[in-house]
């Protein structure tokens, strides 16, 4: 009886996907970049590819729209924050003014992790690095995300009880939210709600569906990151080190806090005739030793204090802030300070009519 042969071994392939490489090096995202390949917008040793089915080494020479591709630089991450009325997009079909085309003038080409609304502010992740932004978007990182809201009404607590449970919505399931009613102001109600899906509009159609409308929404956290004195307009990056920390091989969970070094970044003033290009400088480290602050145990608390980071012209609809005890705090659930040092906010942008 003739003996049986074990099949060869799938040879494996050297190098990664272009995709990935592209997205890497802060091109696209990786789903962009297969778009991109498969336009022709990408060629591998001066000949065009139209399949993103292809491996790639470093001793391939890759250009784009006949551009040589730069060598990817390491990771990084800014917080921004983002004023309300920008698109959170590349670009806008009705051509409404965009995140990047506000975007502090030092920064390099990035790209944004997730989106917020036309209508929402506060806290936006901006990386270089299209993987990380992969990551950090994944469902499986679980990651809180803390916004604060004000809503039209006069809400009991007993009143957002379905948010807490979990509500179906135009037959969408959204998970159980954490809901804090803060205080009632008028007509009006402030709210702090986490959630961990940000699935589209998801608090805003939530609220709706309990006869509520938002008509403020900032988001103050994501994950480990806060957004702390901030003002509309200004980017921090997250330092290297920190980021390595925080991150790694298996993104640190919420209450592994590290201490970040962030520099400030100062968007520029835009005007009506002001063209959309940023110049590709290079970003310069600041100094200061930061905590991330804000301890999620906080989301049992019931803060009475105006949204972080706002500026200080804030609509008259705002809840001031009440000053609170550090008594008995941990260093990580102590309140972050900040550096003292912040430039001024961008003046709100110019639409076109």
């Amino acid at each position: 009886m003739a003996e049986k042969t074990k099949p060869a071994p799938k040879k494996t392939h050297e190098g990664e996907r272009i995709a990935k490489v592209l997205s890497r090096a802060g091109v696209a995202s990786r789903r962009e970049a297969e778009r991109m390949i498969e336009v022709g917008d990408v060629a591998v040793n001066g000949k065009v590819i139209t399949s993103p089915a292809l491996n790639v080494t470093p001793r391939d020479q890759i250009t784009i729209n006949g551009i040589l591709l730069a060598e990817p630089e390491p990771p990084r991450l800014w917080l921004y924050y983002k004023p309300d009325g920008l698109v959170s997009s590349n670009s806008d079909e009705k051509g409404r003014d965009t995140v990047f085309d506000n975007l502090p003038d030092d920064l390099p080409r990035v790209m944004s992790v997730g989106r917020l609304d036309l209508n929402s502010e506060g806290l936006l992740l901006l990386t270089n690095d299209g993987e990380l932004k992969r990551r950090l978007e994944l469902p499986s990182t679980g990651w809180l995300r803390k916004y604060r809201v004000r809503v039209k009404g006069n809400p009991t607590d007993p009143d957002l009880e379905p948010l807490r449970r979990g509500i179906t919505v135009d037959g969408e399931k959204f998970q159980s939210m954490s809901v804090v009613l803060d205080r009632i102001q008028g007509a009006n109600a402030w709210l702090t709600v986490g959630i961990r899906e940000g699935k589209n509009r998801e608090i805003r159609r939530a609220m709706t569906a309990i006869n509520l409308t938002v008509n403020r929404l900032i988001r103050v956290s994501y994950g480990p990151f806060r957004l702390g004195d901030l003002q509309p307009g200004q980017a921090e990056e997250i330092k290297g080190k920190v980021l390595r920390e925080q991150l790694g091989t298996n993104p640190a969970t919420e209450g592994e806090e590290k201490p970040v070094r962030r520099a400030v970044r100062t968007a520029r003033p835009v005007t009506a005739d002001a063209p959309k290009v940023r110049k590709p400088t290079t970003a310069v480290a600041g100094a200061g030793l930061k905590t991330l602050s804000q301890a999620w145990q906080k989301a049992t608390r019931t803060p009475t204090g105006s949204p972080t980071g706002r500026a200080s012209g804030a609509p008259s609809g705002t809840p001031k802030a009440a000053p609170k005890s550090t008594a008995g705090m941990t260093r990580l659930d102590a309140p972050y300070k900040g550096s003292g040092s912040r430039s001024k906010p961008r003046p709100k942008p110019t639409r076109n009519t």
